[in-house]
C-alpha cells in the first residue's frame, strides 16, 4: 500500500470504530439509533477496504534493454497523435495519453533511466481526464527527462476527483526506469511525449502497466 493512504485509512478506521461501539452500546436497546449507527460503521468500513484498494501498489516486472520507455501509470491508452511539446523537447512530437479510471493502480512509475532537467506544476482546473480540455487546463506536473538515447516527458494531470497530484521527483534527480515516482488520486490522466523518430508500441484502447508495459522505443539522436 502507498504510503499516501494511510492518513486517510487511519481516520476512515478510527470513525468506523467509534460507530460499531456506538452501535454495540444501543444494540440492546435498538430503535432508528441503533439502525443508524449500524449503517454508518457498515460505510465507513466499506471505504476503509476500498482505500486499503486504491492506494495498493503491487511490485512490477521492469523490462530491460536501451531505448525502452515504460508506461508511467496503470490505466487504458485512450489516444495517439503528433503534437507540439513546448515545455522541454520544444518540438513535434508523438504522445501517448493514458486515462486512469479510480480502479486503475494509482502509483506512477519513471518511464525510463535518465536524469530530470524540467519540471512545472501547474494549477488548472478539473475536468473529466478522458476529455481532450483536460491536457491544457487541468491541474498538472510536467516533467522533463533526458534519457541516454533522447529527451522525453510525461505530464501527471488530475481529473474531475483527482484533487491531488504526489510527485516527488524534481530537476537534477536522477531516476531509473519503473522507479515509483507518485501518484495521482482517485481517476486521472497521464501523458508521454516521445520524439517523432521514436516508435510506438502501444495500440488505442490498450491495458497498459505502469513500470511493465513497453509503451515506446526511442532512437538515439545523432
Amino acid at each position: 500500500m502507498h504510503r499516501e493512504g494511510y492518513g486517510i485509512l487511519s481516520a476512515l478506521i478510527a470513525i468506523a470504530l467509534l460507530l460499531t461501539l456506538g452501535y454495540l452500546g444501543y444494540r440492546q436497546e435498538g430503535g432508528s439509533v441503533a439502525i443508524m449507527l449500524r449503517v454508518l460503521a457498515v460505510i465507513f468500513w466499506a471505504l476503509a477496504a476500498f482505500t486499503v484498494y486504491f492506494f495498493r501498489d503491487p511490485e512490477r516486472d521492469i523490462p530491460a534493454g536501451m531505448g525502452l520507455v515504460v508506461s508511467p501509470a496503470d490505466g487504458t491508452v485512450i489516444g495517439i497523435d503528433e503534437t507540439e511539446e513546448p515545455d522541454f523537447i520544444k518540438a513535434r512530437t508523438r504522445r501517448v495519453t493514458i486515462f486512469l479510471s479510480p480502479f486503475n493502480v494509482h502509483v506512477n512509475r519513471v518511464p525510463d533511466d535518465g536524469e530530470v532537467k524540467y519540471f512545472r506544476y501547474k494549477k488548472g482546473r478539473f475536468f473529466v481526464a478522458s476529455k481532450p480540455a483536460a491536457s491544457t487546463e487541468n491541474e498538472q506536473s510536467i516533467i522533463g527527462l533526458e534519457t541516454p538515447d533522447s529527451k522525453i516527458v510525461f505530464k501527471q494531470i488530475a481529473g474531475i476527483l483527482a484533487r491531488r497530484i504526489v510527485c516527488e521527483i524534481r530537476e537534477g534527480h536522477r531516476v531509473r526506469r519503473g522507479e515509483r515516482f507518485g501518484m495521482i488520486k482517485f481517476g486521472s490522466r497521464m501523458e508521454v511525449f516521445l520524439p517523432l523518430n521514436s516508435e510506438v508500441k502501444v495500440r488505442l484502447r490498450e491495458k497498459v502497466k505502469a513500470g511493465e508495459s513497453i509503451i515506446g522505443e526511442l532512437k538515439h539522436d545523432t
